[in-house]
């Protein structure tokens, strides 16, 4: 039902009767009408718009000291004529004009290839499986669709989409969503970003059309938690959720919605730190995307230092990129996670500590048992093993400080220590304990005077020529090691190492200790390490 207004100038113009609360475009921006009437002492009917984008307005809906509406913002609103205003187009209208005009101009056409003019009658069965009726993507972004248009008729024509892109319509409400996915059965995948969707008085009822969805993507919808978890009960089976750059900010505990969540996306949006724990419940999440939400902590405070918590089960992916993570505390703490594998934290103040970057790395992998992906970076087996044994010896004279010994007997590191270093016990029982001859101070030292020039040689791979290196005797093994995995670009095995000296001709001795620098071996200028791998 439509009613009419008369301009000034006494051109008929038409409005829907349901245009406030209806999503509108003008001039290439968007906003929602949330008025319709006169404004004296203008004549004639105006449309007062709360605009998505607050610089296209003038004012918070009044005028002379009325209010006719209001707005989030104070300059987010305006007045139009009704004329200006496009109320867009039905959905049906929509993807005719995408998918089946472009078909049938090209069914039955001539195409000119090189020199020579063929009929486009040969792809005809080609175009078949692309008519609407066996449709099962539909992208439809930005093509001002507002409604379902005639009944049932989505479902007559398109009856097989399984994925549906309605990004930056003009969709006003859940209930007009509703509308369209409910005449698309086999519908799994939802995309709905930039769009201002009103909530339905009852969510629960609008469940029905989309009881075969597992994929929701809300981006930039101004929602809220509260409302997210309001409308989840019109998402039954729902497992990926993405609400990046919302107003979410403080997260409430879903009780009975979101249950099988397995993926949810929180990046770009202000949250209260505290309250993230909130979320922990839902057992089958396995990624979640907190980048660039303003966190700086995270404590899983149900778990000692060095033990596993029941808080996210199943979660194996965590993105926090772009937080102000600065404390590795924050890093002992995600190693409580039982199921986490990969890890990314890039541009938090942590990652700049140290100057060195591969430090940092190395420190990382060391604290976080299970780790596999780092910074979207593989962590191989001997980057692990070279982590691990370089953080025994950066920490082992505190270790020895807080009353750590060799002999478990009486290796009994002090609270503060453990809290600071939970996983050290645990590596020490796995390589040993750092001997304190190790963890003495290397005194400066004159390059010219301890540099040696050792040979590298691959016995077992006659094609890789011998390379000479200038190293310190104080460099210890493992550092070694992770030259030659640059030197040699070889895959994550491991690298079995021994020397020939000159000194002692027929004689190769192993080196085995990763702790261990070169002089500890006695290995001099001129010698030659061996370098063999499986």
């Amino acid at each position: 039902m439509r009613i009419r207004e008369v301009d000034q100038c006494g051109m008929a113009q038409q409005l829907p009767e349901d245009a406030v609360g209806r999503r509108v475009s003008c001039d290439g921006e968007r906003g929602t009408v949330r008025f319709v009437g006169t404004v004296p002492p203008t004549t004639g009917l105006w449309l007062g718009v709360e605009w998505d984008n607050p610089e296209r307005g003038k004012h918070d809906g009044s005028h002379e000291g009325v209010c006719y509406f209001t707005c989030r913002h104070p300059t987010g609103g305006s007045f139009v004529r009704p004329k200006k205003a496009n109320f867009g187009m039905d959905f049906l209208t929509a993807v005719k004009q995408r998918y089946e005009l472009g078909l049938d101009q090209a069914i039955g056409e001539e195409v000119r290839i090189s020199t020579k003019t063929v009929n486009m009658v040969g792809f005809e069965s080609i175009m078949e499986k692309q008519r609407m009726e066996n449709l099962a993507e539909v992208a439809l972004i930005n093509c001002e669709v507002s409604g379902p248009g005639p009944e049932n008729e989505i479902k007559k024509n398109i009856p097989n989409v399984v994925s549906l892109d309605l990004s930056g319509n003009l969709l006003s409400s859940w209930e007009v969503v509703a509308a369209i996915t409910e005449q698309l059965e086999k519908l799994q995948v939802l995309y709905l970003s930039h769009n201002r969707l009103s909530i339905a008085s009852s969510p629960s009822n609008l469940s029905p059309a989309f009881s075969n969805l597992r994929v929701l993507t809300l981006n930039s919808c101004v929602i809220t938690w509260s409302q997210v978890l309001c409308c989840a009960t019109m998402w039954p089976h729902i497992e990926e959720l993405f609400l990046n750059d919302n107003d979410i900010t403080e997260l409430q505990r879903p009780i009975d919605v979101l249950q099988g969540l397995k993926v949810l996306d929180l990046s770009n949006n202000s949250l209260v730190q505290e309250s993230v724990l909130q979320i922990s419940n839902l057992s089958r999440l396995e990624i979640l995307n907190l980048s660039s939400t303003g966190l700086s902590t995270i404590h899983l405070s149900d778990a000692l230092p060095g033990t596993k918590t029941a808080m996210f089960p199943a979660l194996k992916i965590l993105l926090l990129d772009d937080n102000k993570i600065s404390e590795w505390g924050v890093i002992n703490e995600l190693d409580k996670l039982s199921a986490l594998v990969q890890l990314s934290c890039k541009r938090n103040p942590l990652m700049d500590l140290d100057k060195n970057h591969e430090t940092t790395r190395q420190l990382l992998i060391a604290r976080i048992s299970q780790m596999e992906i780092l910074n979207r970076s593989q962590v191989l087996q001997e980057e692990r093993r070279g982590a691990e044994l370089d953080y025994c010896k950066k920490f082992g004279r505190a270790w020895l400080q807080a009353g750590g010994h060799s002999d478990p007997e009486k290796n009994h590191p002090s609270a503060e220590f453990i809290a600071q270093h939970p996983r050290y016990l645990t590596l020490i029982q796995k390589y040993g304990a750092p001997e304190e001859d190790e963890l003495k101070e290397q005194k400066p030292f004159a390059l010219k005077d301890q540099l040696l020039t050792v040979t590298f040689e691959c016995p077992e791979e006659k094609d890789r020529k011998p390379i000479q290196k200038k190293l310190p005797g104080s460099m210890v093994v493992q550092k070694v090691r992770g030259l030659l995995y640059r030197l040699l670009k070889l895959p994550g095995t491991e690298l079995r190492l021994s020397y020939t000296s000159s000194k002692m001709e027929g004689k190769e001795i192993e080196i085995d200790n990763d702790l261990k620098p070169l002089q500890f071996y006695s290995i001099e200028d001129g010698d030659r390490i061996l370098v063999r791998w499986s």
